[in-house]
């Protein structure tokens, strides 16, 4: 059995929302922590919870000097532990999971399968020769000529092979549309994956699942997309604890298909032309929502520590549906744009049940430092976004 006394983890960025139940688990189970920072006004740092906040030194944010600084933090606080939070450190650590383990326990998946995940449309063809449900998807997309010979019809949906949350999603509406935006997004973002559109009209959903080392599913939660900012396609602003078999064994397929192990998250989205749940993407680290899954009574953080550490990970596979999660930053822009502020379910206006995606009364301090940063970064952030 783990003495977690015993254990130093690195928590790898701390700028990230899903740092905050992460910590709290940690500290919970009498965890040393040491946070990884760009700034002092990331989560990592304003937290009162880690033994030592390190900060990112400008000349060690390209990937080889990255890795070199992390193996410096390593040797010199003896970490046992990496638990990489971010896109960024998640890839960057998988790719280079060699050079680590000789010396750290890493909690993520070898480069080969790691890529699976990341590129949408390696998951799409996971998804077809499984039967999985999933969008109709274009493969190997080239040019705009390439999705018109596709007739997937209109509207339909372009973006990146490799992003996160709605950074390069387009709507396309005509082959005009398509002509005109086509080139330049796939300049800006990367190859790009084509998709038939599925209406915005039905729920979105999230699946966390955890698969130990020798296969075994450990827990799957599942938990709706209520509310999403922007509202014509983003990340969560509020979410809900659910009970969704189909959606738990569709994702488990998945990643057992995939040869996932540790932590993993699919989204979703439900047709309502026929019902079903299809799976979008697969997500290789700690989505930001997954506060609800701690509140729905699923630690993902100590399944994560006994699993790196070659201890039988505790079973976690029941769950408390109707818990409520909310991001009040976007929830607030949410609801001055949204044509149906005062007619959503759950209320607006209610917390039954809910807790914010950031803040925590045992440890409030970063909810207020991250508001001040979050009014210096909307603009940016919305940039980005732009579609």
């Amino acid at each position: 059995m783990i003495d977690f006394a015993k254990l130093t983890v690195l928590l790898i960025e701390g700028s990230d929302r899903q740092i905050m139940p992460v910590m709290q688990s940690l500290h919970d189970l009498g965890v040393k922590m040491i946070t990884l920072n760009r700034s002092r006004l990331e989560f990592g740092y304003a937290s009162r919870y880690p033994a030592v906040k390190c900060l990112l030194p400008p000349d060690a944010r390209e990937e080889p000097a990255y890795c070199r600084h992390l193996l410096e933090l390593v040797e010199k606080h003896r970490v046992d532990v990496i638990i990489p939070l971010s896109d960024f450190t998640a890839s960057v650590l998988s790719k280079h999971k060699n050079e680590f383990t000789p010396c750290v326990k890493v909690a993520v998946n070898d480069w080969e399968i790691f890529q699976r995940a990341t590129d949408k449309q390696k998951t799409m063809l996971c998804c077809q020769q499984s039967a999985l449900p999933h969008p109709r998807t274009l493969v190997d997309v080239a040019s705009a000529d390439d999705v018109v010979r596709g007739n997937l019809g209109y509207p339909l949906v372009l973006k990146p092979r490799t992003a996160s949350g709605s950074i390069g999603f387009h709507r396309i509406d005509s082959e005009e549309q398509l002509r005109r935006v086509f080139p330049e997004a796939d300049a800006k973002n990367g190859p790009m994956l084509a998709q038939e559109y599925i209406p915005q009209t039905d729920i979105q959903y999230k699946c966390e699942v955890f698969i130990d080392s020798a296969g075994d599913v450990k827990s799957a939660v599942v938990f709706d997309k209520t509310r999403w900012y922007p509202i014509d396609g983003g990340s969560t602003c509020c979410s809900a604890s659910v009970l969704r078999p189909d959606i738990v064994e569709s994702s488990v397929r998945l990643l057992q298909a995939m040869g996932w192990r540790g932590y993993g998250d699919v989204d979703l989205i439900q047709d309502p032309r026929d019902h079903v749940a299809k799976i979008m993407e697969v997500n290789p680290r700690i989505t930001a929502s997954v506060k609800v899954c701690f509140a729905a009574g699923v630690d993902f953080a100590r399944q994560i520590l006994e699993d790196v550490m070659g201890e039988p990970v505790t079973p976690m596979m029941e769950y408390s549906p109707g818990q409520v999660l909310r991001y009040l930053h976007t929830d607030v822009l949410w609801f001055i744009q949204s044509p149906d502020r005062f007619r959503c379910k759950p209320s607006w206006f209610s917390w039954k049940n809910t807790t914010d995606q950031i803040f925590n009364p045992k440890d409030p301090w970063p909810f207020f430092v991250f508001s001040l940063h979050a009014l210096a970064m909307f603009g940016p952030e919305m940039k980005k976004r732009k579609r």
